[in-house]
């Protein structure tokens, strides 16, 4: 696909071929996609653990389970649990950054040197950034472009996937997660079970509600030609309605299928 088709087809998908397994080379390409992706001062805070479900006991999996999100755990055979290693930062001391010198992603026409990542961007930004009560969330938010381009290679590969919170006491004793590991989320990876378009784009606020232009309250204008653009080019596809007696249909022929309740 077509990198804007593939954000268009982007859905929270949480019925799953359960008896489908995901091909290892379908994990091992959305990790290297993953791994590749951009990160404030090449850090990579961004870990994962991944677990084929079939390979838990009955009791682990369901221990794995929370309220809203105990079927996706169920149906999707592959989870993989995201974290953000806090500990990083300290233990590399800058030594990517000064591998990016070396490439020459880190240009001496900015200032960059070894000299300058040991004498003062570790030092003076990078250490005591870490001791701000801001830092996981920074941490956190930099994992978020790591799994956000995890989960767009998903579907490019034909998978369906949905990230939701799960339980990260139970993750941690059952995978042996570190301590300096905070969770993020879990996402849930297999063929889907419902139809590619599941009913349409979901709902999103208004455009000019999120974005603006110069200042807070002035909202950066929708041009409808490109919104058409957009659509030609299946990012903006038909969008989900209320009451969809196709959708409505379809989900009672998974529910019946799959052995589900309604």
């Amino acid at each position: 696909m077509e990198f804007k088709e593939v954000i268009g087809r982007r859905r929270s998908i949480r019925f799953f071929e359960p008896d489908r397994p995901v091909e290892r080379e379908k994990i091992q390409t959305i990790l290297e996609a993953a791994r590749l992706a951009s990160c404030a001062v090449n850090a990579h805070w961004a870990k994962a653990i991944v677990v084929e479900r079939d390979q838990l006991s009955e009791e682990k999996l369901e221990r794995l389970k929370t309220p809203v999100s105990a079927l996706n755990i169920e149906l999707a055979p592959v989870h993989i649990y995201w974290y953000a290693d806090l500990s990083v930062v300290n233990r590399i001391q800058g030594s990517r950054l000064k591998e990016l010198v070396d490439v020459g992603a880190l240009a001496p026409t900015h200032g960059w040197s070894h000299k300058f990542v040991d004498e003062f961007v570790y030092p003076q930004v990078l250490r005591p950034m870490t001791e701000g009560p801001g830092y996981a969330v920074a941490a956190a938010a930099d994992c978020g472009v790591t799994i956000c381009q995890a989960l767009l290679t998903a579907f490019d590969e034909g998978l369906g996937a949905c990230l939701s919170a799960f339980n990260s006491a139970i993750a941690k004793e059952l995978f042996q997660v570190p301590d300096e590991w905070v969770p993020l989320y879990c996402l849930a990876l297999g063929y889907p079970a419902e139809s590619w378009e599941a009913g349409g784009q979901r709902p999103r606020p208004p455009f000019e509600e999120q974005y603006f232009e110069g200042e807070h309250g002035h909202p950066f204008q929708r041009d409808q030609a490109v919104v058409e653009k957009l659509k030609q080019a299946k990012m903006i596809q038909r969008p989900a309605t209320p009451n969809n007696p196709e959708r409505t249909e379809e989900i009672k022929r998974l529910a019946e299928r799959l052995g589900l309740p309604m």
